[in-house]
């Protein structure tokens, strides 16, 4: 039986039209509308805007080696394939996620020969360029250093932690930003009338609220602004409009951008300790909620707690270190839900007490002094004579007991080397408990002359 033959002719692109329309429509909305060109992006007009850096780059094709540095979904990949179909290098993409170490080599030198016999330009595009660690991104370090390539990375971590620190020093980096409320709509609006890639045929009734009720749940993401959209109204029942309670009962919890390894584990863990340093117990309890409920595990939250209260109280509220260990052993016999008591207890103590810097400016004065004078010896009349012969040497010879003196304190008495008489390591602030504490200590530092 002859084998059945692909229709050609009329009937052939018949054919290959329907299986082009079918394969557009299966693909995900937020890649049929990707931008086509710089004027379809959205946002980030610090960096695209009229006469901004990138955009003259853009448009006089003078590309350097980059870094696009931001959340997901703010148009790393999208930039990318603009500069693909504007510049007249030869534009080769490529995946860290699915790519080899080997198959980069090989891209690598084809760049090479590519420029040495026909003077021809690449613009090497790597996606999640921190995927690669720091050995594998040495491979293609000579090359970017040489000019063989220009190199596009995308990344979603900070690249002073997640880039080779020569590659990062060859690249401009460029910071995008959380896609505003407004574009966010903007796109969606796009997605509801275009007629070849949105959902512009169907002809379906929205609310212009509920599109802005899509653009709060997605937090900056343009990818899961439109991902949202569309299963909304792949669920719609004919003749259903799109509404605001249509989007809060397909929507019932907003999934958090954050990333417990990343950079946005940090940002928040900063906030929270920046906000309970400057006292602020609102913002330091939502903060901490930030990170709960994105899943961040209670027991790191709590050990931060824990250094935070000597760190930034100390002795200005001694009861803060006991608060906050009260709360990491009430953590541990609980657990989770009713473990947010404790831990929220302890936030808002935290950032309500005073505050002192004075331990960790003490024991950071000390540590430079050792590292000034190495091992001074200890004074004779510190040590311990527990023998004959260390007696004999003068071991405690002229020690004065504090608890055989009026107030149990030797008045006058030095216990620093000679070489550091008179430092002082620990000077108390005005707040809280400190401030008896220096008061005493201006007493038994300058002690009054007896009789």
């Amino acid at each position: 039986m002859a084998g059945r033959k692909t229709p050609r002719g009329p009937e052939a692109s018949l054919f290959e039209a329907a299986a082009k329309q079918s394969d557009q429509q299966s693909r995900p909305l937020a890649d049929r509308l990707r931008p086509r060109d710089l004027e379809e992006v959205v946002g980030q007009s610090h960096l695209l805007g009229s006469g901004k850096p990138l955009e003259r780059a853009i448009a006089t094709d003078k590309i350097p080696s980059m870094l696009l540095w931001g959340p997901p979904g703010t148009g790393k990949t999208t930039i990318a394939r603009v500069i693909a179909t504007r510049t007249q290098a030869h534009f080769v993409p490529y995946s860290a996620v699915l790519g080899t170490v080997g198959e980069l080599r090989e891209r690598l030198q084809e760049a090479k020969e590519a420029k040495l016999f026909h003077g021809r330009r690449t613009i090497l595009f790597i996606d999640e360029i921190h995927r690669f660690n720091k050995s594998q991104q040495d491979a293609f370090l000579p090359f970017v250093e040489e000019g063989i390539v220009t190199l596009i990375g995308a990344t979603t971590e900070n690249p002073s932690f997640s880039v080779n620190a020569a590659l990062l020093s060859r690249c401009k980096v460029f910071r995008l930003e959380g896609l505003d409320e407004a574009s966010l709509i903007l796109l969606l609006e796009r997605a509801m009338h275009d007629e070849h890639r949105g959902w512009g045929r169907s002809a379906i009734d929205y609310d212009p609220l509920a599109l802005a009720a899509i653009a709060r749940l997605s937090d900056g993401d343009g990818r899961r602004a439109l991902n949202t959209l569309e299963m909304i109204l792949q669920q719609l029942q004919p003749d259903e409009s799109l509404t605001v309670q249509v989007v809060t009962r397909s929507s019932e919890h907003r999934p958090l951008l954050y990333d417990k390894s990343g950079e946005e584990h940090y940002n928040v863990v900063s906030a929270l300790i920046k906000s309970m340093r400057g006292s602020d117990p609102d913002a330091s309890i939502y903060w901490a909620m930030r990170m709960l409920e994105a899943g961040d595990d209670p027991l790191f939250i709590l050990r931060r707690l824990l250094i935070f209260a000597s760190e930034d109280i100390g002795n200005a509220d001694p009861r803060a270190l006991q608060v906050a260990v009260a709360a990491d052993q009430s953590f541990r016999r609980m657990g989770m839900p009713e473990g947010i008591y404790p831990i929220a207890h302890a936030v808002l103590y935290l950032a309500c007490a005073p505050k002192s810097n004075a331990v960790g400016t003490a024991f950071s004065q000390a540590k430079d002094a050792i590292d000034e004078f190495g091992s001074l010896a200890v004074p004779h009349k510190l040590r311990n004579a527990v023998t004959v012969l260390m007696k004999s040497v003068g071991y405690g010879q002229g020690y004065r007991n504090p608890h055989e003196e009026a107030g149990h304190v030797a008045s006058g008495e030095r216990y620093l080397p000679d070489e550091l008489e008179g430092r002082r390591f620990y000077e108390p602030s005005n707040q809280g408990l400190e401030i008896a504490i220096g008061e005493k200590l201006a007493r038994l530092r300058n002690p009054k002359p007896q009789g």
